[in-house]
């Protein structure tokens, strides 16, 4: 039986789902707003579509536009890829209930773990270990709230339930700030996400940021492909990924692997999905599960060879899938650099022509990425411009190929981050792996 799939994403995530549709022998139809006209994958698939003008919400956040492309082209299921409505359960059940299979979990997986607090309880139920903390409302009473956080001992971290990316989270040191700290945070929350429900978590002050990928068929089958470190970051934004994680203690890792796998077998998770963790002293503490496509999947792919994107492909269209642990082998060691349109200093956005530029290429390295001279960048979506991936046999080799990829790969007309990521590679505490998640804003070249 042959299939349509409408890919309802921009840039390299939809220039990659494409690729894997056409391997598969799926026929595509891609959405593109007025901005957008010139992406590169609009060139290679079957049918286009405009959704609407250059904002987001009036293009790819606007569901009505995306399923009437869906329903002029006739496709059998929609693809979100990540961000915009990829995590959105109100999508996802209206795909459904309009006829299109919603490429993912159930509309109620995603609610379940969108929200932080609902997830955080539900994963403890499964020996999931979570963060100390406190999820009940914030009392008015001003002396009750400082003793429940006085209980959980400073600093505490402020979130958004509905928070991601980064956003709506705050750390309060002392008690001094408490009060005017999470009115801020709780407004932050209400502009960005609609809604300004707020909870509290003990600030681990040095952990790692360590994800597992899982991969479930719906039917009480589900394996995992490993540990990613997603510690090289800065304000909660990753900028560099590595597979898999190094220096995790056994049991601790075994454990996690096994309740991560367990949990979605018994829930019967359909699709990809990654469990995110803060690592310290030997101890996992889970915080939140992204029930899509990770943009630092290709890491994972690249020590295992599987393919994460057909894997969400199959699921989703029936097409046939075997998980077996056995079958996943690990090889060597991968790092991802994320290319950012952005001032490598200042970081401020950086939109505009390319005019000139060299992709990065050689053995044991893969390029993800949606660009070309000529290619205008627009002000209007994230900053991503590509992925630079190296694998090699250890990690030590992987940087240096990454160090070489870098030196090749270039960009003029607009700035980029690649300067950033030459200087982290170089930087002796980062081969030593020995930075946690607070290393670039506190510590990296003081």
């Amino acid at each position: 039986m042959s299939y349509k799939v409408l890919i309802a994403n921009r840039g390299e995530i939809a220039l990659r789902a494409l690729r894997a549709c056409r391997e598969l022998g799926i026929k595509t139809v891609s959405v593109y707003s007025d901005a957008d006209k010139g992406l590169k994958h609009l060139r290679f698939s079957d049918e286009t579509v405009c959704i609407g003008p250059a904002q987001p919400s009036e293009s790819y956040l606007n569901t009505a536009s995306i399923l009437s492309a869906a329903e002029l082209t006739e496709v059998d299921a929609i693809y979100p890829g990540y961000g915009f409505l990829a995590e959105n359960p109100e999508f996802a059940n209206q795909c459904n209930e309009s006829g299109f299979k919603f490429i993912g979990p159930s509309s109620e997986t995603i609610k379940k773990m969108g929200d932080k607090i609902t997830a955080k309880n539900f994963v403890s139920s499964y020996g999931i270990p979570t963060v100390p903390g406190y999820t009940g409302e914030i009392p008015e009473d001003e002396s009750k709230f400082k003793n429940i956080v006085k209980e959980i001992g400073y600093p505490i971290i402020l979130k958004a339930t509905a928070g991601g990316g980064g956003r709506g989270m705050r750390v309060v040191e002392t008690e001094e700030e408490l009060i005017n700290f999470t009115e801020i945070t709780m407004q932050e929350a209400q502009n960005s996400f609609g809604n300004n429900k707020v909870y509290i978590e003990k600030y681990i002050q040095n952990p790692r940021h360590i994800e597992v990928q899982i991969i479930g068929d719906g039917k009480g089958n589900a394996i995992h492909l490993g540990t990613r470190d997603c510690s090289t970051q800065r304000r909660h934004q990753k900028i560099i990924e590595e597979a898999p994680a190094i220096n995790i203690e056994n049991e601790s890792l075994a454990k996690i692997l096994f309740s991560c796998t367990n949990l979605c077998k018994e829930i019967s998770y359909e699709g990809v999905g990654t469990l995110e963790f803060l690592y310290e002293n030997g101890n996992f503490y889970f915080i939140e599960m992204n029930t899509r496509i990770q943009v630092e999947h290709p890491v994972t792919e690249m020590i295992t060879g599987y393919d994460i994107v057909k894997a969400q492909f199959r699921i989703a269209l029936g097409m046939g899938i075997e998980l077996n642990q056995d079958d996943i082998k690990f090889n060597g060691h991968a790092i991802e650099c994320r290319i950012n349109a952005e001032d490598p200093e200042t970081f401020q956005p950086c939109p505009g022509q390319i005019t000139k530029m060299h992709t990065a290429g050689g053995f044991g390295i893969r390029y993800d990425s949606h660009i070309y001279g000529g290619y205008t960048v627009p002000p209007f979506y994230d900053s991503l411009l590509a992925k630079i991936i190296t694998q090699a046999n250890t990690r030590k080799s992987s940087i240096k190929r990454m160090l070489s990829a870098l030196d090749e790969f270039f960009v003029e007309g607009i700035k980029t981050n690649q300067m950033l990521h030459q200087k982290i590679l170089n930087d002796e505490t980062f081969i030593k792996n020995e930075h946690t998640i607070n290393y670039l804003e506190r510590d990296f070249n003081k």
